[in-house]
Protein backbone atom coordinates (compact mmCIF):
# COMPACT_ATOMS: atom_id res chain seq x y z
CA UNK A 1 0.00 0.00 0.00
CA UNK A 2 1.55 3.40 -0.85
CA UNK A 3 1.60 6.23 1.29
CA UNK A 4 -1.09 8.07 -1.41
CA UNK A 5 -3.64 4.74 -1.04
CA UNK A 6 -3.30 5.08 2.92
CA UNK A 7 -3.72 9.18 2.91
CA UNK A 8 -7.67 9.23 4.44
CA UNK A 9 -9.38 13.12 3.00
CA UNK A 10 -11.85 14.40 5.22
CA UNK A 11 -15.16 14.89 3.60
CA UNK A 12 -14.88 18.69 4.18
CA UNK A 13 -12.71 19.74 1.93
CA UNK A 14 -12.85 22.29 -0.45
CA UNK A 15 -14.68 20.09 -3.35
CA UNK A 16 -17.03 19.22 -0.76
CA UNK A 17 -18.00 22.19 0.86
CA UNK A 18 -18.04 23.62 -2.99
CA UNK A 19 -20.40 20.78 -3.67
CA UNK A 20 -23.08 21.46 -0.13
CA UNK A 21 -23.01 25.26 -1.09
CA UNK A 22 -24.08 24.45 -4.46
CA UNK A 23 -27.01 22.87 -3.13
CA UNK A 24 -27.44 25.23 -0.40
CA UNK A 25 -27.85 27.89 -2.87
CA UNK A 26 -30.98 25.75 -4.91
CA UNK A 27 -33.46 27.83 -2.59
CA UNK A 28 -32.13 31.11 -3.02
CA UNK A 29 -32.67 30.63 -6.79
CA UNK A 30 -35.87 29.44 -6.81
CA UNK A 31 -37.05 32.32 -4.75
CA UNK A 32 -35.08 35.01 -7.10
CA UNK A 33 -36.64 32.91 -9.83
CA UNK A 34 -39.98 33.59 -8.85
CA UNK A 35 -40.06 37.09 -7.61
CA UNK A 36 -41.68 39.79 -10.48
CA UNK A 37 -39.27 42.08 -12.29
CA UNK A 38 -35.97 41.92 -14.75
CA UNK A 39 -33.60 42.41 -11.02
CA UNK A 40 -35.03 39.48 -9.19
CA UNK A 41 -34.35 37.38 -12.45
CA UNK A 42 -30.86 38.63 -12.71
CA UNK A 43 -30.44 37.58 -9.73
CA UNK A 44 -31.57 34.18 -10.22
CA UNK A 45 -29.46 33.54 -13.21
CA UNK A 46 -26.48 35.32 -11.35
CA UNK A 47 -27.19 32.83 -8.48
CA UNK A 48 -27.64 29.53 -10.79
CA UNK A 49 -24.01 30.61 -12.93
CA UNK A 50 -22.52 30.78 -8.96
CA UNK A 51 -24.01 27.21 -8.56
CA UNK A 52 -22.84 26.25 -11.90
CA UNK A 53 -19.55 27.22 -11.28
CA UNK A 54 -19.06 25.51 -8.21
CA UNK A 55 -19.99 22.04 -10.61
CA UNK A 56 -17.09 22.34 -12.21
CA UNK A 57 -14.74 23.38 -9.48
CA UNK A 58 -15.38 21.09 -7.01
CA UNK A 59 -14.50 18.52 -9.73
CA UNK A 60 -11.68 20.29 -10.39
CA UNK A 61 -9.87 20.22 -7.23
CA UNK A 62 -11.15 16.93 -6.09
CA UNK A 63 -9.20 15.51 -8.76
CA UNK A 64 -6.56 17.70 -8.81
CA UNK A 65 -5.96 17.72 -5.24
CA UNK A 66 -6.71 13.60 -4.31
CA UNK A 67 -10.31 15.19 -2.74
CA UNK A 68 -12.43 12.49 -4.28
CA UNK A 69 -14.93 10.81 -1.13
CA UNK A 70 -17.81 8.71 -1.16
CA UNK A 71 -19.31 11.87 0.31
CA UNK A 72 -18.49 13.98 -3.20
CA UNK A 73 -19.36 10.88 -5.18
CA UNK A 74 -22.99 10.73 -3.78
CA UNK A 75 -23.61 14.39 -3.00
CA UNK A 76 -22.29 15.88 -6.09
CA UNK A 77 -25.03 14.20 -8.61
CA UNK A 78 -27.33 15.03 -5.98
CA UNK A 79 -26.47 18.46 -6.04
CA UNK A 80 -26.15 18.74 -9.79
CA UNK A 81 -29.78 17.45 -9.74
CA UNK A 82 -30.89 19.55 -7.90
CA UNK A 83 -29.72 23.06 -9.28
CA UNK A 84 -30.64 21.74 -12.89
CA UNK A 85 -33.79 19.79 -12.14
CA UNK A 86 -34.99 22.58 -10.01
CA UNK A 87 -34.64 25.46 -12.59
CA UNK A 88 -36.16 22.95 -15.18
CA UNK A 89 -39.37 22.81 -12.83
CA UNK A 90 -39.50 26.18 -12.31
CA UNK A 91 -39.46 27.42 -15.67
CA UNK A 92 -41.99 24.63 -16.32
CA UNK A 93 -43.88 26.51 -13.47
CA UNK A 94 -43.79 30.05 -14.88
CA UNK A 95 -45.11 28.78 -18.38
CA UNK A 96 -41.75 29.49 -19.79
CA UNK A 97 -40.49 25.69 -20.75
CA UNK A 98 -43.07 23.12 -22.13
CA UNK A 99 -43.62 20.65 -18.70
CA UNK A 100 -42.68 17.25 -21.48
CA UNK A 101 -39.30 18.90 -21.48
CA UNK A 102 -38.70 18.92 -18.16
CA UNK A 103 -39.94 15.51 -17.44
CA UNK A 104 -37.82 14.36 -20.55
CA UNK A 105 -34.67 15.49 -18.60
CA UNK A 106 -35.18 14.52 -15.70
CA UNK A 107 -36.78 11.23 -16.05
CA UNK A 108 -32.96 10.87 -18.13
CA UNK A 109 -31.36 12.42 -15.07
CA UNK A 110 -32.98 10.80 -12.10
CA UNK A 111 -32.81 7.72 -13.88
CA UNK A 112 -29.15 7.18 -14.60
CA UNK A 113 -28.33 8.65 -11.16
CA UNK A 114 -29.91 5.80 -9.79
CA UNK A 115 -28.26 3.26 -12.10
CA UNK A 116 -24.72 5.21 -10.66
CA UNK A 117 -26.08 4.00 -6.95
CA UNK A 118 -26.95 0.76 -8.11
CA UNK A 119 -23.17 -0.03 -9.58
CA UNK A 120 -21.67 2.16 -6.95
CA UNK A 121 -20.50 -0.91 -4.92
CA UNK A 122 -19.38 -2.57 -8.35
CA UNK A 123 -17.56 0.03 -10.41
CA UNK A 124 -18.04 3.65 -11.42
CA UNK A 125 -18.43 4.36 -14.69
CA UNK A 126 -16.61 7.86 -15.59
CA UNK A 127 -18.46 10.43 -16.90
CA UNK A 128 -18.39 10.33 -20.68
CA UNK A 129 -17.30 13.63 -23.56
CA UNK A 130 -21.33 13.18 -24.13
CA UNK A 131 -21.89 14.08 -20.43
CA UNK A 132 -20.11 16.86 -20.34
CA UNK A 133 -21.78 17.91 -23.34
CA UNK A 134 -25.14 17.68 -22.10
CA UNK A 135 -24.19 19.29 -19.01
CA UNK A 136 -22.56 22.02 -20.96
CA UNK A 137 -25.89 22.10 -23.21
CA UNK A 138 -28.50 22.09 -19.99
CA UNK A 139 -26.46 24.69 -18.66
CA UNK A 140 -26.41 26.69 -21.38
CA UNK A 141 -30.10 26.11 -22.22
CA UNK A 142 -31.51 27.23 -18.75
CA UNK A 143 -29.26 30.11 -18.83
CA UNK A 144 -30.99 31.20 -22.50
CA UNK A 145 -34.02 30.84 -20.53
CA UNK A 146 -33.38 32.73 -17.67
CA UNK A 147 -32.18 35.84 -19.45
CA UNK A 148 -34.78 38.41 -20.35
CA UNK A 149 -34.79 39.33 -24.03
CA UNK A 150 -33.18 36.04 -25.56
CA UNK A 151 -35.64 35.05 -29.02
CA UNK A 152 -37.54 32.31 -28.27
CA UNK A 153 -36.38 30.59 -31.15
CA UNK A 154 -32.94 30.79 -29.81
CA UNK A 155 -34.14 28.92 -26.87
CA UNK A 156 -36.02 26.05 -28.64
CA UNK A 157 -32.69 25.51 -30.75
CA UNK A 158 -30.61 25.01 -27.70
CA UNK A 159 -32.79 23.11 -25.79
CA UNK A 160 -34.22 20.80 -28.65
CA UNK A 161 -30.18 19.88 -29.40
CA UNK A 162 -30.28 19.81 -25.30
CA UNK A 163 -32.95 17.42 -25.17
CA UNK A 164 -31.65 14.77 -27.78
CA UNK A 165 -27.99 14.86 -26.22
CA UNK A 166 -29.63 14.17 -22.40
CA UNK A 167 -31.57 11.21 -24.14
CA UNK A 168 -28.96 10.45 -26.45
CA UNK A 169 -25.87 10.35 -23.62
CA UNK A 170 -28.36 8.22 -21.71
CA UNK A 171 -28.84 5.54 -23.50
CA UNK A 172 -25.26 5.12 -24.43
CA UNK A 173 -24.70 5.60 -20.12
CA UNK A 174 -27.46 2.25 -20.05
CA UNK A 175 -24.75 0.58 -22.61
CA UNK A 176 -21.91 0.75 -20.71
CA UNK A 177 -23.59 0.00 -17.35
CA UNK A 178 -24.90 -3.47 -19.02
CA UNK A 179 -21.48 -4.23 -20.14
CA UNK A 180 -19.84 -3.59 -16.64
CA UNK A 181 -22.17 -5.60 -15.92
CA UNK A 182 -21.84 -8.67 -17.87
CA UNK A 183 -18.18 -8.16 -17.09
CA UNK A 184 -18.62 -8.18 -13.61
CA UNK A 185 -20.58 -11.54 -14.35
CA UNK A 186 -17.98 -12.98 -16.09
CA UNK A 187 -15.11 -11.88 -13.56
CA UNK A 188 -17.32 -13.92 -11.18
CA UNK A 189 -17.51 -17.18 -13.44
CA UNK A 190 -21.55 -16.41 -13.73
Amino acid sequence: MTRDERRVVSPWNIANVLTVLRLALVPFFVVCLFLPGTGWRMAALAVFAVASITDHLDGELARRYGLITDFGKIADPIADKALTGAALVCLSILGELPWWVTIVILVRELGITALRFLLLRHAVIPASYGGKVKTVLQITAIVLYLLPFVPDPVRWVVMGATVLITVGTGVDYIVRAVRLRNVARRARGE
